[in-house]
């Protein structure tokens, strides 16, 4: 696919990917930092060929496997694949609920069916299965009719928005106003179905700290979690705590350096592991959740002000400037 929101511009493979045997050897370096899950991700990580050899590996290492696709080489055979391993979750990337916006979006015709028979398969499988859909202005207001079609079935849905980088244009970024209507799509949904009619949740790039609207996240937001309790490998070996964020903070390569070397560096992830107020920028310096929040998701901080710690699309700034206008 050439979706137009990849951030990570995905297209032809990277020089120098990890092969089989480097892949294994990191899921036996991240067991022996006691690693609970390991989610396979791209691009489309079933394109690689050893994927199920990968993903049998990080099983026997008594990890939980994830994995999100865009749905394509999602077959019969793949779901019999993917049965054996028992997998904690396979997650399916739905962008519209009609074809023409999904495969505008994805750069595929026929792919909306296509995700449409994969969730179909999987749930035929007992797999469990969920939907991830990047919210941006092509397809929020088709957000009502994609629950529809979610209702009832015990899909997950995860919504989170398109960043500005990558692939993604920076004119169909939501507007701070269309942020805050997909935060309200959320809480009303949870408001107005249970649980079980459908699990609904935001990203941790929708928050933080509405004085109006329950929580839209799975857990109340405490800063980012990179280099906290995540760790991120690109196909390349390279190490970041959050894939999302830019190359500038790679601490190293698995190919090099072992993971708990960089893992137990006390200079490591220090955007994070070292943060105090004074790192908040722009709005978030004066915030009073400042300490705790630590200026929101950094990735959406980064490539949408070019600055750390100070994430626009908050809920708690965004609501303070409706009262004071």
């Amino acid at each position: 696919m050439r979706c137009i929101h990849c951030g990570s511009s995905a297209g032809n493979r990277r020089e120098n990917e990890l092969s089989t045997n480097e892949w294994m050897d990191v899921c036996r370096q991240l067991a022996d930092l006691d690693c609970g899950s390991i989610i396979f991700s791209g691009g489309e990580p079933l394109l690689r060929s050893d994927w199920y050899e990968i993903a049998q590996c990080v099983t026997d290492l008594n990890m939980k496997f994830s994995i999100l696709s865009n749905g394509l080489a999602i077959n019969e055979d793949t779901v019999n694949r993917l049965r054996k391993l028992n997998p904690y979750g396979v997650a399916i990337s739905i962008d519209g609920a009609k074809p023409e916006t999904h495969d505008a979006i994805r750069k595929v015709p026929g792919s909306f069916q296509k995700c449409k028979e994969a969730l179909n398969l999987l749930q035929t499988a007992g797999i469990p299965a969920s939907v991830v859909t990047t919210a941006h202005k092509m397809n929020f207001k088709e957000l009502p009719q994609i629950r529809e079609l979610l209702l009832n079935r015990g899909i997950a849905w995860q919504i989170q928005i398109g960043n500005p980088m990558g692939r993604f244009q920076k004119d169909l970024v939501l507007s701070y106003e269309e942020f805050y209507a997909v935060a309200m799509f959320i809480a009303s949904t949870r408001k107005q179905y249970s649980y079980k009619e459908i699990p609904i949740t935001g990203a941790h790039c929708i928050g933080y700290h509405s004085k109006i609207l329950p929580n839209v996240t799975l857990s109340p937001w405490s800063g980012c979690h990179a280099g906290i309790n995540v760790i991120s490998i690109q196909s390349n070996g390279g190490v970041k705590g959050c894939l999302s964020l830019p190359d500038d903070l790679i601490e190293g390569n698995v190919k090099e350096n072992q993971l708990a070397d960089m893992w137990n560096n006390p200079d490591a992830f220090s955007y994070n592991r070292k943060f105090t107020v004074e790192d908040l920028n722009n709005d978030c310096r004066d915030c009073r959740h400042g300490k705790s929040c630590k200026g929101g998701c950094l990735s959406q901080s980064t490539s949408s002000t070019g600055k750390r710690h100070c994430d626009p699309y908050c809920l708690y700034r965004l609501e303070n400037e409706m009262i004071t206008h």
